[in-house]
C-alpha cells in the first residue's frame, strides 16, 4: 500500500499551499527583506515582555511568558551618529519581532540612531560583496556561516572578543575556530553564538519501518529511509543543491565517513578513498530515498517538506519544528530528533548556523557597532529564549538555564523533553573546516558550493564518485595556492 502523509496529518488539498507558505515564512524569517529605521524614541512590534523565569505553555509555541529581562550596561566609550545593520529574517519569525525593538532600547539608552535591515540569508553574501565593492554600506553585518573569505576587507573583532571573554568568561572552540585565522592572528568576525544540526524525523514512519527511535546510523538512514520511500511513498530530505543545508549536510557525510577537505594543518586532503565511499553512499541514498528535486533545493525546501508531511528525515535546526508546532499539530507531535548520524569513522555535523558579525573596513560607525554587539551578547539570553531555543550561545554563561529548558521545553513540545537530545550537542558537532580552522579557503569553498556540487554530479549519474571528487579536487587546490599566495591559508599542498 502507499503511504499518503494527508491521511496521517489531516491535511487537506487546500491547506496544503496555506502550510508551504508558513514553511516558507519560517525558513525565510518573514519576507524576503525588510528595513527598519529605529532611530531613538520608535517601537516595532511592541516591546518584549520582562517577567523572569522560563514558564510551560500548552500548544504553539509562546515568546512572551516567562522572558528574561533585558540588561543594559554602559557603553565603554561616548556613542552617538548612526549604526546601519545588515542581517537575515531569522528562521524562527519570533526572534526578528524581539529583536528590533531590542535593538531600539539600546539605541535609545546609548543616543545612536539605528537602521536594520531584515534580508533572505541567500542573499547575504552576495550583498556583502556588493558593498565592500561599493566601498560602503552597513557598518555591521551578520551572517550564519562563517565569513572567512572576507577577511581582507573586515575589521578585526579581537578586541570585541576578548572583551566579551574578559566579562562572561571562555569562548566555545566551535565559535572561535569559526571567527577567527589562526595564520594570521585575525578576528574577521565575532560570533556570539551558533545553533546545532541535529536529524529531525517522523516518529511514526520510522517505526513503521522498524527504527521507533530514528536512525542513528548513516547505514539505518539508507535502510530505514529507503524502505520508507518504497513501502510508505515518503522520501527523506538531504539536498545536494548550491544552499546552506545542503552544504551542512554534505560535510556531516564527508567527516563521519573519515573524509575532509583538509588535515589540520591546513593542506587538501579531499581526494581520498573515504571520500570516494562518503559520495558513493549519497548515491546510493538518492536511489533509495530521494527524488531530483534535491538537486534545486532552496535552505526553506527541508522545512516546507517536513511540515507537510512530505518527507521522513531531514538535517536541519528545530525551525521547522516550531512552524508546524502552530501550522500542522500532528506533524509536529510526531517530529522527533536525534544526534549526528554515526559513520564508519565518526559521529560528526557542522552547526547549522555559526553567528558571524563582520564590521566591513568602510563602516562609518565601528565603535557603536563593537558595542551592540557587547550589548547583545549581555542579553543572549533573551536571544536563546525569543527564538525559542533555536540561537545556542558561544558564551555558556550567558543562557544558565539552556539545559533545563531543553530537558523541559518552555514553548510546548509534546512530550516536553522532545529536544532533550539537544543537551549534547557540542559533543557531535563541529565547525566547517573541520579538521582545520574555517580560513578563507573552506569559506570561498562552501561559498562556491563544490561540496554538493561534487555529490550531486555523482547522483544524477554525470560522473562516476572518483571523477566527482578529483574535479572536486582540482577546484579546491586552486582556491588554496590562491589564499596561501596572499599569507592568509597554511599548510603546503
Amino acid at each position: 500500500m502507499t503511504y499518503d502523509p494527508r491521511e496521517f496529518t489531516g491535511l487537506r488539498r487546500r491547506d496544503f499551499l496555506r502550510y508551504l507558505s508558513l514553511a516558507a515564512i519560517a525558513a525565510c524569517g518573514g519576507q524576503a527583506g525588510t528595513a527598519t529605521t529605529l532611530a531613538p524614541g520608535t517601537t516595532v512590534g511592541g516591546a518584549p515582555t520582562t517577567a523572569g523565569g522560563p514558564s510551560t505553555t500548552l500548544g504553539g509555541p509562546s515568546t512572551t511568558v516567562g522572558a528574561p529581562d533585558t540588561q543594559f550596561m554602559d557603553p565603554t566609550v561616548s556613542l552617538s551618529g548612526d549604526l546601519r545593520i545588515l542581517l537575515w529574517s531569522h528562521f524562527v519569525p519570533a526572534h526578528d519581532t524581539w529583536f528590533d525593538p531590542f535593538v531600539q532600547e539600546w539605541a535609545s539608552q546609548a543616543g545612536v540612531n539605528v537602521t536594520v535591515d531584515h534580508i533572505n540569508v541567500a542573499d547575504i553574501p552576495a550583498r556583502i560583496s556588493s558593498e565592500i565593492s561599493a566601498g560602503e554600506g552597513h557598518d555591521l553585518i551578520q551572517y550564519i556561516a562563517p565569513l572567512s573569505q572576507f577577511e581582507p576587507s573586515v575589521v578585526d573583532m579581537a578586541d570585541v572578543t576578548e572583551e566579551a571573554v574578559s566579562r562572561w568568561g571562555e569562548q566555545l572552540s566551535l565559535s572561535q575556530r569559526s571567527s577567527s585565522n589562526p595564520n594570521t592572528g585575525k578576528f574577521y568576525a565575532y560570533s556570539p553564538g551558533w545553533v546545532p544540526d541535529p536529524g529531525d524525523f517522523r516518529g511514526s514512519l520510522w517505526e513503521t519501518a522498524g527504527l521507533p527511535n530514528g536512525p542513528t546510523t548513516w547505514d539505518e538512514l539508507l535502510e530505514g529511509g529507503s524502505s520508507i520511500f518504497a513501502d510508505q511513498g515518503v522520501q527523506l530530505g538531504i539536498g545536494m543543491s548550491q544552499e546552506i543545508d545542503s552544504n551542512m549536510a554534505g560535510r556531516a557525510l564527508l567527516w563521519s565517513f573519515g573524509g575532509s577537505i583538509q588535515d589540520e594543518n591546513e593542506n587538501v586532503t579531499i581526494n581520498s578513498q573515504a571520500t570516494v565511499d562518503a559520495v558513493a553512499y549519497m548515491k546510493q541514498l538518492f536511489e533509495g530515498a530521494m527524488t531530483d528535486e534535491v538537486f534545486a533545493w532552496t535552505a526553506a525546501s527541508n522545512n516546507q517538506g517536513l511540515i507537510s508531511g512530505e518527507l521522513s528525515y531531514i538535517l536541519n535546526s528545530i525551525s521547522a519544528y516550531r512552524t508546524s508546532q502552530e501550522a500542522n499539530p500532528d506533524v509536529a507531535d510526531d517530529t522527533f530528533f536525534s544526534a549526528a548520524l554515526s559513520g564508519p569513522a565518526a559521529q560528526l555535523v557542522a552547526s547549522h548556523v555559526m553567528y558571524n558579525w563582520i564590521v566591513p573596513n568602510h563602516a562609518a560607525n565601528v565603535d557603536a557597532a563593537k558595542e551592540f554587539l557587547l550589548h547583545y551578547t549581555l542579553n543572549y539570553e533573551s536571544a536563546c529564549w525569543h527564538s525559542q531555543l533555536y540561537d545556542f550561545p558561544a558564551f555558556a554563561e550567558r543562557v544558565p538555564d539552556l539545559a533545563t529548558w531543553v530537558a523541559s521545553d518552555p514553548f510546548g513540545s509534546r512530550p516536553a523533553d522532545k529536544l532533550s537530545v539537544l543537551g549534547d550537542a557540542l559533543d557531535w558537532s563541529t565547525n566547517v573546516g573541520h579538521p582545520g580552522p574555517a580560513n578563507p579557503a573552506t569559506g570561498q569553498i562552501f561559498g562556491e558550493s563544490i561540496i554538493p556540487v561534487m555529490y550531486a554530479e555523482a547522483a544524477r549519474g554525470d560522473k562516476t564518485p572518483e571523477q566527482a571528487v578529483a574535479d572536486a579536487e582540482t577546484k579546491i587546490q586552486a582556491i588554496y595556492a590562491d589564499w596561501r599566495e596572499r599569507g592568509l591559508v597554511g599548510g603546503e599542498s
